[in-house]
This record gives structure tokens, C-alpha cells and sequence, in this order.
């Protein structure tokens, strides 16, 4: 019994510093989940169509090429190809617009702002629209009370004994009692319904958030943290490598050679110095990806480059798999709808558990006048 007013303190005045924390994370993280769905019916410059079944796709030179001639003074920086009747998307060096081309014919479609509608969405989930330095720490200090609050409430959801009525308590919503107990039953059983999701999002949230637990989690599933391994390029034997058709290389060598799946789906990013790496980002599938390092003169595959998923040990899957756990993408679009019910529940523990303690204060508070008034 002392344990349990004990956890139930803990989860009470952790909820109360939480919870405004809690809803906007739940509310704009509903909003996030379906982003590129939403962006790809809202935005007709994701999208272009084969002349005819024979089109390939260009390589990246000429799309450089047609970017440059239509913005002299920019540089282009990287360049996503998205994949069979999509537009690539190149960004440009210390701007904030993305230029979109038609990857068959090198035309480009439309030049967009980055910060667009989700990007205020995107600003509130990761730093609670403060100053990034102090968001991020009160967002994930926020994540890690709320991880403590899951494991709390689900000790205080745990019925003492397991009967008829605890199971319906425990399990069911009695949408005909009265307001307040509705309140409680949302609370209490939407809560428990949504804890696995809502463990997921937050441990994975935590990952993102501190590199200490990120490195202590990597740890005890059995990796060993290494210093991070740099990627440069072999400029010693001073070769003089055109970088454009390097680029073209390493693009074909990703999608024939390297990627396994969704190979038409894969971003380069062109080297600014001759000691830079060409990297290719391919195998994105399911919220996870692949970071190969290419020597730019050579196009060896660099130590720093990530092995294949299936080849890593558990510590690195973890690490790699820990977006698409994240977010739903591990299983396409049914596991992102569970994510956004899951999200949205999240959004009402705050405010179904300050209900709860609001009214428990007031039954107090009129129990006590109750005893005060004379007899």
C-alpha cells in the first residue's frame, strides 16, 4: 500500500509537469505521422509521368547541369531521386528553397520553400518552438517523465485481483455512467490500450534525444562504442577526377550494385572538396536506410560506410531500426494508423488525468467544509 500512494504521488505530480509537454508532442506527432502522405496529394510538383515506357532516369550530372543553367549563382548539394513517377528533389547549397526536376527529361517543375506547413508542425515536435539548444532538452526531459509515467500508470492500472469486475473496470469504458466516470475509464483503459505504442514511441524518442541513454541502450544489447569512424577520401597519389562523372558512377554502382531494395529511391550528395566522400544513402525500406561512403576517386566503399541490415548485430539493428520504430513505418500504412490513434489517446492522458485530480481536489475540498461548518 505504501508503494502504491507512493507511485501514485509520482504520477500524479509528474503528470502535472508533463502534460502541456505531453499534448503538444501527442498532437503534432498525429500530424506528422501522415506527413508525406499528406504532402503527396497536396503537392502536384512530387509528381510527373513517363512519356513513354522506354524513359530512364538521368543521371545526376545532367539534373546538376539543369539546375546550374536555371540558377547560375546556387550550387547544388545533393540530390533524391524518389523513385519511378517522381520528381527529384536537389537542394541547394546555403538556401532555403528545394528545386524540384523532372528526373526523365531534366526539366525543372518547381522551386519550394522548405519551410512549409509541416515545418511549423516539425518545429513544435522537436523543440517546442523555443530556442533549439533549450527545446530539445525540455522535449526530451519531457519524453523521459512521460516513459516514467507509462510505467507508473500502468502499476497503479493493475488491478489487486483478477475477477469479473476488475476485468470490466480494467478493459471496458462505461460510456452510461456519469461524466466523471467516463473521464476516469478514458483515462484508465484508453491508457493501457495505447501503452505498448506508446512505450515504443517514447524509448525510441529518448534515443533521438540524449546520446548518453542512445549509447547506453547500444551498450547493453551488446555493442561496443567505438569513436565514430571519418570518411575521407584517398587524395595521396593528388588524382585529378572529374567530380560530375564520379558522381554518375557512384549512382549507378548504388542502384545496380549496392541497394537492395527500392533501388530507384536513393539520394547522392556531390563533394565539395577532393577529400570529401560521395555519399549514398540507398535501402530505404520500412524507416531505415543505408549510409555508404564512396572514395570519390576510386569509388571504394569507405569503412565508415553501414553494412547491410540484416548483417548487423543487435545493437547496430537497434540503432539503425530506431526512426521507423519511431514513427509506424515498419509496417506501412495499418502500423501508421495504430501510431496516430496511439498519439492522439496520448494527447488526452494529460487532460482526462488533470479531470480526475481536478475533481478528486473538489470532493476534498467540500468534504472539508462539510466538517467545518457548525453542527
Amino acid at each position: 500500500m505504501t508503494f502504491k500512494k507512493i507511485n501514485a504521488w509520482f504520477h500524479l505530480w509528474l503528470g502535472l509537469a508533463s502534460g502541456i509537454i505531453v499534448v503538444i508532442l501527442s498532437i503534432t506527432g498525429c500530424v506528422l505521422v501522415f506527413k508525406q502522405e499528406i504532402k503527396s496529394l497536396s503537392s502536384p510538383w512530387f509528381h510527373v509521368k513517363k512519356s513513354n515506357d522506354n524513359d530512364k532516369f538521368l543521371p545526376p550530372s545532367v539534373l546538376y547541369k539543369s539546375v546550374q543553367k536555371r540558377l547560375p549563382t546556387k550550387q547544388p548539394e545533393s540530390i533524391w531521386y524518389y523513385g519511378e513517377n517522381r520528381t527529384a528533389q536537389i537542394t541547394i547549397h546555403e538556401s532555403d528553397s528545394i528545386v524540384y526536376v523532372n528526373p526523365y527529361t531534366s526539366e525543372v517543375i518547381a522551386m519550394v520553400d522548405h519551410e512549409d506547413n509541416f515545418h511549423f508542425f516539425e518545429e513544435g515536435h522537436f523543440n517546442l518552438w523555443l530556442p533549439e539548444k533549450i527545446g530539445h532538452q525540455v522535449v526530451g526531459w519531457g519524453t523521459f517523465i512521460f516513459f516514467l509515467l507509462l510505467i507508473s500508470g500502468l502499476i497503479l492500472w493493475w488491478p489487486k485481483k483478477w475477477n469479473k469486475k476488475t476485468r470490466e473496470q480494467s478493459f471496458k469504458i462505461k460510456w452510461r455512467a456519469k461524466f466523471k466516470r467516463v473521464n476516469y475509464d478514458l483515462h484508465n483503459v484508453l491508457g493501457f490500450y495505447s501503452i505498448i505504442i506508446a512505450i515504443i514511441m517514447a524509448f525510441t524518442a529518448l534515443m533521438m534525444s540524449f546520446t548518453w541513454f542512445n549509447k547506453s541502450v547500444y551498450w547493453m544489447a551488446g555493442g561496443e562504442n567505438k569513436p565514430r569512424i571519418q570518411a575521407l577520401s584517398d587524395t595521396s597519389s593528388n588524382p585529378q577526377s572529374n567530380m560530375l562523372a564520379q558522381v554518375d558512377k557512384a549512382w549507378y554502382k548504388g542502384i545496380n550494385e549496392i541497394a537492395e531494395f527500392n533501388r530507384h529511391d536513393i539520394l547522392m550528395h556531390f563533394p565539395e572538396k577532393a577529400s570529401d566522400p560521395i555519399y549514398v544513402c540507398t535501402d530505404m525500406y520500412k524507416g531505415t536506410w543505408r549510409d555508404v561512403y564512396l572514395d570519390q576517386h576510386t569509388l571504394e566503399e569507405l569503412p565508415a560506410s553501414n553494412k547491410k541490415l540484416r548483417d548487423e548485430d543487435l545493437a547496430s539493428w537497434i540503432r539503425r531500426s530506431n526512426y521507423g520504430l519511431h514513427v509506424g513505418l515498419f509496417a506501412g500504412l495499418p502500423t501508421k494508423i495504430i501510431y496516430f490513434l496511439a498519439s492522439l489517446i496520448c494527447a488526452s492522458l494529460p487532460i482526462t488525468g488533470f479531470y480526475v485530480w481536478w475533481g478528486k481536489k473538489k470532493k476534498a475540498a467540500r468534504k472539508t467544509e462539510l466538517l467545518t461548518l457548525p453542527s
